[in-house]
Parts: C-alpha cells; sequence; structure tokens
C-alpha cells in the first residue's frame, strides 16, 4: 500500500462515520490538531503511541499503523491548485518581501523554522463574516557564516 491509499482509506472511513476532525484529533490526542490531522493526510507522522490510537480509531492493520509512524515525504506540486491553499501561497507571495524585511530587520540573517514551530487557529467571531485567525511562532534559525575568519561574527544575528 502507498501512503495515498493509506490517506484515502482514512478518509472513506471519516466519511463513512460521519466524523469530524474534532472528534478525530479528540480521540487521538497528544499533540496539536494540525499535527494530527496533517499526520492523517499524509504530511507528518505520528508517534508511535499516538499511530496506535489512530489505528485502533480507524480499525487499521498493522502495516497502516506503521505507516502512520514513517517519515512522510510533505509538500505537493507548486503553484496549488486548491483555491484555499492558494491563499496561503499568495499571502507569502505578497507579503514575504515585508515579511522577510522585518524580521531579518529585527533578528538578523537567518530564518524562521518550520520545524521548531507551533500553530494555533481559531474563528473570530465577527459580524461582517466570521474571520480565520493563524497565530504561528517559529524559532530564529541565524545562518551560519562557516570559515568565518578570527573576529568576525560566526551567526548572522543581528549586529548591534
Amino acid at each position: 500500500m502507498k501512503r495515498e491509499a493509506l490517506t484515502e482509506k482514512i478518509l472513506d472511513i471519516k466519511r463513512e462515520k460521519g466524523w469530524t476532525w474534532k472528534h478525530i484529533t479528540d480521540a487521538i490526542g497528544g499533540m496539536s490538531d494540525v499535527l494530527v490531522v496533517g499526520a492523517l493526510l499524509g504530511q507528518m507522522k505520528l508517534i508511535k503511541p499516538l499511530a496506535q490510537k489512530a489505528a485502533e480509531l480507524f480499525g487499521l492493520s498493522e502495516a497502516e499503523e506503521r505507516m502512520l509512524n514513517e517519515v512522510p515525504m510533505r509538500g505537493m506540486p507548486m503553484p496549488p491548485t486548491d483555491p484555499l491553499i492558494y491563499r496561503f501561497y499568495e499571502l507569502v507571495m505578497v507579503n514575504g518581501p515585508a515579511w522577510k524585511a522585518l524580521i531579518e530587520e529585527e533578528f538578523g540573517d537567518g530564518i524562521m523554522s518550520a520545524i521548531d514551530f507551533d500553530l494555533q487557529m481559531e474563528r473570530l467571531p465577527n459580524p461582517k463574516g466570521d474571520r480565520v485567525k493563524f497565530t504561528m511562532s517559529g524559532k530564529f534559525l541565524p545562518y551560519k557564516y562557516y570559515g568565518a575568519e578570527q573576529g568576525l561574527p560566526e551567526y548572522g544575528l543581528k549586529e548591534a
């Protein structure tokens, strides 16, 4: 079985049972709902105890349980074609240069980690239409200036 087939099986069971992602993430628990759903959709891995809970919930085989614990091939073809996902891509394309400039001015020469990272989503009621709020927090990782000579900075942290 390929990972994509397991994702389809999980989605079929979710549909057949009439489960919500909230029901599923409450049953599996253990980490962020975003990570659990991401793992069930094939973009993340579940640690063994959570893979076991997911396998029990969905009635999966031992091989399918082990597959949930494997590091997946992450990502998708670019640009994305799904309109909702494309809007995130558009946010980065349009706002990315400003985000980069502001992060570098504040922190120095580096990146925001997408691995040492937290993400929360919440619904904000609004009379003009509810809003989606994402809060992202990623560790700043300065570039290492390998080969730096004595007296020169080794990392791209903001210079005083």
